[in-house]
């Protein structure tokens, strides 16, 4: 039979855990977002660079 310290213990470790979890998941959404919002900006300058060297020719 376990003992009363794992009634505590066992449920403090998985709330640590969902709480590393969602730290980490957060992070790393986040930089998944800002490569997303760099890569539409350089595509936007790239097109705009090739819109632009094509009307001057």
């Amino acid at each position: 039979m376990p003992t009363a310290a794992h009634f505590i213990y066992i449920p403090g470790m998985l709330l640590l855990g969902i709480v590393i979890g969602w730290i980490l998941g957060s992070r790393a959404a986040a930089d998944a977002y800002a490569a997303e919002l760099r890569k539409r900006e350089a595509r936007a300058n790239s097109e705009s660079r090739i819109s632009n060297s094509e009307s001057r020719n």
